[in-house]
């Protein structure tokens, strides 16, 4: 059923010097968290009873299933969209279409091998996870319900950004639709807790995987209930097959996306201009002095019927503002809505500027440059120009809602201050979260260019960007969490240093892997240090006084170390643009 696209992939996969490096990264983070939860339960200072043991093994089993559910959710969409999206980039896709393989073995294969290592992932972590049930606290039939809740979210989530994929002509519309579409459907489950029915928590609880794993956690008294686990399962494997069997069943309907135009041949005598003979039929359109930029803008460069992309995301900003304008006024931690909407934001827009370098060289007119007089600065700020104007509406709803925050004097409230003085603190701090913003999705998007320029593989390429992104926002957040387990930061300094260093080398391998440059090996030092002492003094603050930070010092060590880091990736792009495409007779000698 699976057929000998998913063949390909198992023969191949253990075949790639990168699937080991990468499963033992995977263990080796696996392994930092349980010495960060030993850190923050134990220590080393006193020998362990059997009741620290026993706490120690629940809290590992609830950080390492969580994690993993949160790289599952995100590399299996973007993993099964990427892999139909590249052979559509590089009109491979109808070579399969012309074969005789039928619409389940493409569907299927395709799915099952780009979903085949994650999976593999998933099976290591098995044993470790049965290793922690040995410490006590956790039950093994917790350990297999966890591992069919992430299993099972692995297959959903895979089989809508495969939809998706197949659906949509462009990489952009598929990744980003994607991701769009799984926010989505978590805000319609929350959605379910209006509606007046009974058994309501129970159905979202078998629709919501962070719902059903905490049930796995914490199971219900009623033994004779039945498990979340299994509902969940059910419910996910419906899911997988009504996405798959629609996929299945629209595949040659959606592919290939639009038939060439042909023109229709006329007699020899009734051609008046020759020189338009064989011209394409339609307005004539005038190209702009900049041809890079006018594709980018005057064109279809994003495919058709982008504004589906601007509708999603127009809707959940549109959730995330009723939010903010129903939150009563008072406590500013409600303004950490703002986190998600910014991560959302910035996923986009590297999504966004990767795939316009990466498509042109999948279809091949990247090489075009090679025999044309384009400059560096013209093909530069064309791309970034033009993916500036495609993500404006990207950029505007996290402004909008940290304006609604500072208006209603959430953004940042300290107590015992009057009137004047909270307006203005909310004022500066709306100004400060601004700029920030404003510089870390300049920094994303010049990330996506810089990487996509760099990188020959146009898969590679996407998912260095996005989970540079990915990393530098959500393994952040999982730092703070793990600090705040035991409020001591001296007792996660270790662990949190193999953190940082593990950012720091990523960081490094995707800024500067292939030129390495003194200045990008400083910025991949700077940049998560500053991430996570901004996030820190803003989510954090004054806990004892239920006071944010001033926004001024984060501000200033964020916008530095991230204004450096964009200095230090365009300086290479304009200056060695010529080499990096082999322009120059140098270049080949």
């Amino acid at each position: 059923m699976l057929g000998p696209i998913f063949a390909r992939e198992w023969l191949t996969l253990p075949r790639r010097p990168r699937h080991y490096l990468a499963r033992s990264l995977y263990l080796g983070l696996m392994w930092i968290l349980a010495l960060t939860a030993w850190q923050a339960t134990v220590g080393w200072e006193q020998p362990a009873t059997l009741g620290d043991t026993a706490r120690f093994g629940l809290l590992l089993f609830q950080i390492l299933i969580y994690v993993q559910l949160l790289l599952l959710l995100f590399f299996a969409t973007l993993s099964a969209a990427s892999a139909v999206t590249q052979e559509k980039d590089r009109r491979t896709f109808v070579l399969l279409l012309l074969t005789d393989m039928r619409n389940p073995e493409i569907v299927l294969g395709k799915l099952a091998g780009s979903l085949l290592q994650i999976l593999v992932f998933l099976t290591g972590s098995v044993p470790l996870l049965f290793l922690v049930a040995l410490l006590g606290g956790v039950a093994p039939f917790q350990v297999l319900h966890a591992a069919l809740v992430l299993a099972m979210t692995a297959l959903a989530a895979g089989s809508l950004g495969s939809l998706v994929a197949l659906w949509r002509d462009k990489t952009f519309q598929a990744l980003a639709l994607a991701v769009l579409f799984l926010v989505l459907y978590f805000c319609v489950v929350h959605g379910l807790a209006f509606v007046p029915a009974e058994g309501v928590a129970r159905w979202q609880t078998w629709l919501q995987p962070f719902l059903a794993l905490q049930e796995v956690v914490e199971p219900p008294d009623d033994a004779a209930a039945f498990p979340a686990a299994y509902g969940f399962g059910l419910a996910m494997l419906a899911f997988s097959v009504a996405l798959n069997g629609l996929a299945i069943w629209k595949l040659r309907v959606w592919n290939p996306s639009g038939e060439p135009i042909q023109q229709r041949e006329r007699p020899e005598e009734e051609v008046i201009d020759r020189a338009r003979a064989h011209a394409a039929p339609g307005k004539l359109r005038h190209v702009w002095a900049n041809p890079v930029l006018w594709r980018e803008i005057g064109t279809r460069a994003y495919g058709r019927r982008v504004f589906l992309v601007k509708l999603a995301y127009f809707v959940i900003a549109g959730l995330a503002i009723y939010y903010a304008l129903t939150m009563p006024p008072g406590d500013w931690r409600a303004a950490t809505i703002l986190v998600p909407v910014g991560i959302l934001s910035l996923l986009l827009i590297s999504a966004q500027a990767v795939t316009a370098v990466t498509t042109e060289r999948d279809i091949g007119s990247l090489d075009l440059l090679l025999v044309t007089d384009l400059t560096p600065n013209e093909f530069i700020f064309g791309k970034l120009l033009g993916v500036l104007y495609n993500i404006k509406e990207y950029i505007l709803p996290s402004l909008i809602i940290a304006a609604i925050f500072a208006w209603r004097g959430m953004l940042a409230s300290p107590p015992r201050l009057n009137p004047e003085l909270l307006a203005a603190k909310n004022l500066e701090a709306l100004v400060f979260v601004a700029l920030g913003t404003l510089i870390l999705m300049g920094f994303t998007m010049i990330l996506g260019v810089h990487v996509a320029l760099g990188t020959d593989k146009s898969r590679l390429a996407i998912g260095n960007t996005l989970g540079t992104v990915f990393f530098l926002s959500v393994g952040t957040l999982i730092c703070i969490y793990l600090i705040l387990i035991n409020g001591r930061f001296e007792y996660q300094w270790l662990s949190f240093s193999g953190f940082i260093f593990a950012g720091v080398l990523g960081l490094w391998w995707v800024l500067s892997g292939q030129r390495p440059s003194p200045a990008l090996t400083m910025a991949a030092w700077l940049c998560p240090f500053a991430v996570f002492y901004s996030v820190t003094n803003i989510l954090i603050g004054k806990p004892a006084l239920r006071e944010s930070a001033d926004p001024l010092l984060p501000f200033l060590v964020t916008g530095g170390s991230f204004s450096f880091a964009i200095a230090a990736m365009m300086i290479p792009l304009l200056s060695e643009f010529d080499v990096a495409l082999g322009r120059t007779s140098g270049g080949g000698e």
